[in-house]
C-alpha cells in the first residue's frame, strides 16, 4: 500500500493536466519550463521556453528553427522538460523523441501572437552575434517596413516542435528533502510506473 503514489492517476498525461490546472490557479506562468537539447556528441543545453500545448500527443514549444535549440534538435531529436512549480513544491519531469509540427499548426499558433512577436520573429537571428542592440532594432524596422498590416506571414524558418514522452517523472516536495517521486515509462500503449528514492 502506498497511499501517494496510488493517489496518482494510472496515466501521466492525465496526473500532469490535473498538475497543471493546479498550477494555473496559483502560480504565475506556470507554462514557463526548462527545456534541455543536447548535441549528437552529447554537450547539453537548457533554457526556458513557454509551454504552449499539451495533451495526450506531447508537449507543444514554438521557435527559430535555426537557433541553437533548433539545430541541436535537427541532430538530435531528443529532449527533456522540467516544470517547476515552487507555490505548490512540485515538479514534473518529461524526457521524449521530438517532431517537429507542420506548417499549418505553426502558423495557426504564429497568427495568435501580438503582431510585434510575429515582427519579432521576423527580425531576430536566434542564437547568432549580433553587433549591438541597433543592428536588432534595424532589423525589426525593416520586417516593419515589409508587413506594414496586420497580416504577417510564417517565417520559413520558425514553428513549432512536439516532445513525445518516453518518460514522464512527477515529483512533490516533503519535508526534510524526503520527497515523494514517481516515474512513468512507456510500456507499449500503456505506461509502467514506480516509485523512486528521494
Amino acid at each position: 500500500m502506498d497511499a501517494w503514489l496510488d493517489s496518482l492517476d494510472s496515466d501521466p498525461i492525465v496526473q500532469f493536466e490535473r498538475w497543471f490546472a493546479d498550477a494555473s490557479a496559483s502560480v504565475r506562468a506556470p507554462e514557463a519550463i526548462a527545456l534541455a537539447t543536447a548535441t549528437p556528441e552529447g554537450v547539453p543545453s537548457v533554457r526556458m521556453v513557454l509551454l504552449k500545448g499539451h495533451g495526450p500527443d506531447g508537449y507543444v514549444f514554438f521557435t527559430n528553427h535555426e537557433s541553437r535549440k533548433g539545430a541541436e534538435l535537427a541532430a538530435n531529436p531528443r529532449a527533456a522538460l522540467v516544470a517547476y512549480w515552487q507555490p505548490l513544491d512540485r515538479q514534473v519531469r518529461i524526457e521524449g523523441d521530438v517532431e517537429r509540427l507542420d506548417a499549418e499548426a505553426s502558423f495557426a499558433y504564429f497568427a495568435s501572437r501580438p503582431h510585434g512577436a510575429r515582427l519579432a520573429a521576423w527580425s531576430s537571428p536566434q542564437s547568432r552575434p549580433v553587433t549591438d542592440r541597433a543592428e536588432l532594432e534595424r532589423r525589426y524596422a525593416e520586417s516593419e517596413s515589409r508587413f506594414p498590416g496586420d497580416e504577417v506571414p510564417l517565417p520559413p524558418f520558425w514553428g513549432g516542435y512536439r516532445v513525445v514522452p518516453v518518460a514522464i517523472e512527477l515529483w512533490q516536495g516533503r519535508d526534510n528533502r524526503f520527497h515523494d517521486r514517481a516515474r512513468y515509462e512507456r510500456d507499449g500503449d500503456g505506461w509502467r510506473r514506480h516509485r523512486l528514492g528521494p
